[in-house]
């Protein structure tokens, strides 16, 4: 029988596993040739498998249903399915003959009833042992929750202290961090300044790479540099020691939040009608802009084809003064309470 060598390692363990996939190979040749086996194809990838949607994995199934191999070499179940769906699909590849055998070097396998039984049992253990995992990874964020400890990757500025479980202040970013905070506090940088003053000192990622303008925002904006952390939601007081105080990250806020009011413009040209209209054909809105010196009114077209074309506004000034006429309020009414009316071209031709 001809068969496909499968090794898999999955990233959210890339440090373990960096020679996973290497020595799965290696072992799993090492076993072919001892069982005089058939390799017609040797598929690799790095990618969990507690979810389905892996792209060898699946191209793995297409050869085999295509018959250009009979079965599949792999170091252990859990290397092929750790969910309900690809293990299911494997069994069901074995029931119709599309699969005609497995071979693991460390599981027994034969493509009886009790053998698909008791592979059905080590797709079992596979799932139980992601979604245990999952849990016991829930259990110890709760934990560390509870004592104020910010359960995932130090932000910047701040490292994993292993042996504690703590977070801990970085003494060489912690100044530049620092830096950054009290240099946009005073009102006279931007955030791209701000970068650029952090590339000049030194300060990189922890991948070492420069901080683009969005991530010196975001470190601006984080609550986590005076003590207190969001985390799903909700919001806790940390334990570890802050990097400044509330007033100075106060005072950032209130800096970003009038420097964002100072950089909205009002548009060069006005357009008295733009935001009033609507196309009486296709229902889109009306916008405008400005071409030899006039001032024109156009569909936006923006659903549907529309045939409606291009108005000038010296035009459309005299249909709009045109319709008004048409309009009057009576005595009765309030003459202090402002009336909108929204016109569509239908109303106006």
């Amino acid at each position: 029988m001809r068969y496909i060598i499968y090794a898999r390692k999955s990233t959210e363990s890339e440090e373990r596993q960096v020679l996973s996939i290497e020595s799965q190979i290696s072992e799993l040749r090492e076993f072919a040739a001892k069982e005089k086996l058939e390799i017609v194809a040797s598929l690799c990838e790095a990618q969990t498998a507690k979810e389905p949607g892996r792209v060898e994995f699946a191209e793995m199934l297409s050869f085999l249903e295509q018959g250009k191999a009979d079965g599949i070499l792999s170091w252990n179940p859990d290397r092929l399915a750790r969910n309900s769906i690809d293990g299911g699909q494997i069994i069901y590849l074995l029931d119709t003959g599309k699969i005609k055998d497995l071979k693991f070097p460390t599981h027994w396998f034969e493509n009886t009833p009790q053998g698909k039984f008791m592979l059905n049992i080590a797709f079992g253990q596979s799932k139980y042992y992601v979604d245990n995992l999952s849990e016991n990874i829930k259990r110890g964020h709760r934990a560390k929750l509870r004592k104020g400890i910010w359960p995932s990757f130090a932000p910047l500025g701040y490292v994993n202290n292993h042996k504690t479980r703590d977070i801990d202040i970085d003494a060489e970013k912690a100044p530049l961090v620092r830096k950054g905070f009290e240099l946009y506090s005073t009102g006279k940088y931007t955030l791209k300044q701000i970068a650029k003053i952090s590339k000049d000192l030194g300060l990189r990622s922890y991948k070492g790479n420069v901080l683009a303008v969005s991530c010196v925002q975001r470190i601006l904006k984080s609550t986590f540099y005076y003590g207190i952390f969001e985390f799903k939601g909700e919001m806790y007081q940390g334990s570890h020691e802050p990097l400044i105080s509330k007033k100075l990250f106060d005072t950032c806020q209130e800096v970003m939040k009038d420097r964002g009011h100072i950089m909205t413009r009002k548009a060069e040209n006005y357009f008295p009608f733009r935001g009033l209209l609507t196309c009486g054909e296709c229902k889109c809105a009306i916008t405008a802009e400005v071409q030899k010196g006039h001032n024109y009114y156009r569909c936006t077209k923006k659903r549907e084809m529309c045939s409606q074309k291009y108005v000038r506004e010296e035009l459309l000034s005299e249909q709009v003064k045109s319709f008004l006429q048409k309009v009057s309020l009576s005595s009765q009414d309030n003459p202090f309470v402002s009336k909108s009316v929204i016109f569509s071209f239908n109303d106006i031709f």
